[in-house]
């Protein structure tokens, strides 16, 4: 398994950082699941899109308009 670096700038304008272990680069939606889960571990089981407004992307959207977290990269960790 390979190992990639999530950065993110929380909702207080914050750079962080989070590790994933994926065999594949992870797509964006994936890398949000994961920012959820560590930043809202209460709203990680939920699925998005049991809501009004069906998106291709759910934790991107809801981490980004609901609480001003956004992924900024997505790389391989050395």
């Amino acid at each position: 398994m390979r190992k990639w670096e999530i950065t993110f700038l929380d909702h207080k304008g914050i750079i962080d950082r989070l590790e994933l272990a994926s065999d594949n680069q992870p797509t964006t939606e994936e890398a949000a699941v994961a920012v959820r889960t560590k930043l809202f571990p209460v709203t990680a089981k939920a699925d998005l899109n049991d809501f009004e407004g069906r998106v291709e992307a759910p934790a991107v959207k809801w981490l980004e308009e609901q609480n001003g977290v956004r992924i900024t990269d997505i790389n391989e960790k050395p």
